[in-house]
C-alpha cells in the first residue's frame, strides 16, 4: 500500500500537468544480480558473477503470476499503463532464444514453446489491466549466437499482438552483444531500418529507439514512415525540458546526450544512482538546487572550458552579473580535443550547446586574450576554472 502511494505523488504529478504515464515491469532473470536469480535454464551470463537457477514450472507461474501483480499494481498507482520488457536480454528475452533456453519441456524447444512465456505474461496483463495501455517491449535484434531469426521476430510481434498489447516498443541488442547499440560511435538512429521493417508486419504503432537523441532526428523517423513514435531515455536525463524546448523552437538549447553511458548505465550497474556527464542535476535535483541569489554580485570565471562554462551558466541562471574570461579564441576548453577523438564526434554538440546557451544568457565573454590579475580587479569573486598543466607522457616522438 505504501508503495501505491509512492507512485501516486509521481503519478499525480504528471497527471496535473497534462500528461499520460506508463510503468515498464522489468524482470531481470539472469541479469539479477544475486545469487537467486533465475532463468530459463541454468546459463550464466558473461556479465554476472551469479548463475541462474532453471526454473520449474511451479517457478514459472509465480514469475507470471508476479509480473501480472505489478501490472494491477501500477494501475492502482494512477499509471495510464505499463510497459512489459521483453527484450534486452531480461528474463522475457531469455526464454525466447535457445541461447539461454535449453529446457525440453512445453517452455523450450520449438519456437513455438519458447515464446509461450511471453505470450502468457501479455494475455493475463491484459486480462487484468482491462483497457489500459499495454506497451511490449520486443527485441528486434539480439546480437548474440543463436538469438531470434527475423522470421520468429515476426511470429513474435503478430503473437503478441493478438494477445492484448496496444502498442511495441523495440529494443535493440543484449546487454552481453559484443555489438556496440548505445555507445557514441553506434551512428544516430542506427536500428530505425528494424522497426521500419517490423512496422508492416503488425497493425499497432511500432516504437523506435536507440541512438535517436535530437528533435529533428525523431521527426524525421516520423516523416519518413519509419516509426509511429520515438522512444528516447538518456536525453531525457541530459536535458528534462527536451520536449518542452522542442516545442518552442528552442533545440539548439537542448542539452545533448553523448552517448558516454558513464554516469547512467555504467553506474546503474555499478549499484550507483543514475546521473548525467552533462547534467549532474539529473537525479539529484533535489540537492543541486539552483535558486535566486538573494544578494546579486559580480563574478568572473577565468576558463572556458566545460567546468568555467557550467559555473558560469550556473551563476548567471542564479541571477549574478557574469564575466567569463578565457585566452582561446573560442569557448569549449579540451572538448575540441575530445570532439576529435574517433568514436567520440557527439562531444561536438556538447560545444554547441554550450555556445548556445551562453548566446541566450546575460554572461559577458572576454575571449582571445591572457588574463591578468589587474583584468579581474572590481569583481565580487574569481571564480579559476583554468584546468591543469598537462603531464608529458615521456614517449619519444
Amino acid at each position: 500500500a505504501q508503495d501505491i502511494l509512492n507512485h501516486r505523488r509521481v503519478t499525480d504529478r504528471v497527471h496535473a500537468a497534462g500528461g499520460r504515464i506508463a510503468m515498464q515491469i522489468l524482470h531481470a532473470g539472469r541479469y539479477a544480480y544475486g545469487k537467486d536469480c533465475v532463468s530459463a535454464s541454468a546459463v550464466k551470463s558473461p556479465i554476472s558473477p551469479f548463475a541462474p537457477r532453471a526454473l520449474d514450472e511451479a517457478g514459472i507461474e509465480k514469475q507470471i503470476a508476479d509480473i501480472v501483480t505489478a501490472a494491477t499494481r501500477a494501475i492502482e498507482a494512477g499509471y495510464d499503463g505499463v510497459e512489459v520488457m521483453g527484450s534486452e536480454g531480461y528474463f522475457l528475452n531469455q526464454f525466447l532464444v535457445r541461447h539461454t533456453n535449453r529446457r525440453e519441456d512445453r517452455w523450450g524447444g520449438s519456437y513455438e514453446n519458447r515464446m509461450r512465456l511471453p505470450l502468457e505474461v501479455v494475455r493475463r496483463v491484459r486480462a487484468a489491466i482491462g483497457e489500459a495501455l499495454l506497451i511490449y517491449r520486443i527485441s528486434l535484434i539480439d546480437l548474440i549466437p543463436d538469438g531470434s531469426t527475423w522470421d520468429e521476430v515476426v511470429q513474435l510481434a503478430r503473437g503478441i499482438e493478438a494477445a492484448g498489447a496496444s502498442v511495441l516498443n523495440t529494443g535493440i541488442g543484449w546487454h552481453e552483444a559484443r555489438v556496440p547499440t548505445i555507445a557514441t560511435s553506434v551512428p544516430r538512429a542506427a536500428f530505425a531500418h528494424l522497426t521500419a521493417r517490423l512496422r508492416p508486419e503488425v497493425r499497432i504503432p511500432v516504437i523506435a529507439s536507440n541512438r535517436i537523441n535530437t528533435p529533428d532526428l525523431a521527426e524525421s523517423l516520423l516523416a519518413t514512415g519509419q516509426a509511429d513514435m520515438v522512444s528516447m531515455a538518456r536525453p531525457f536525463l541530459a536535458d528534462p525540458d527536451f520536449v518542452a524546448k522542442a516545442a518552442a523552437g528552442q533545440a539548439a538549447l537542448i542539452a545533448p546526450c553523448i552517448a558516454c553511458n558513464q554516469a547512467c548505465l555504467d553506474h546503474t550497474f555499478s549499484g550507483k544512482l543514475t546521473s548525467c556527464l552533462v547534467n549532474p542535476r539529473a537525479c539529484h535535483e533535489t540537492e543541486l538546487t539552483l535558486t535566486p541569489a538573494t544578494a546579486p554580485r559580480r563574478i568572473a570565471v577565468v576558463g572556458a572550458g566545460p567546468a568555467g562554462l557550467s559555473a558560469a551558466l550556473a551563476a548567471a541562471a542564479r541571477g549574478h552579473e557574469v564575466h567569463l574570461f578565457d585566452r582561446a579564441a573560442q569557448v569549449g576548453g579540451q572538448l575540441h580535443l575530445a570532439a576529435s577523438v574517433p568514436g567520440k564526434e557527439e562531444f561536438a554538440g556538447l560545444i554547441r550547446w554550450f555556445e548556445a546557451s551562453l548566446a541566450a544568457s546575460t554572461i559577458t565573454t572576454h575571449l582571445g586574450a591572457e588574463i591578468t590579475p589587474d583584468r579581474l580587479t572590481g569583481f565580487d569573486e574569481v571564480v579559476l576554472a583554468t584546468g591543469i598543466q598537462p603531464r608529458a607522457a615521456g614517449i619519444p616522438g
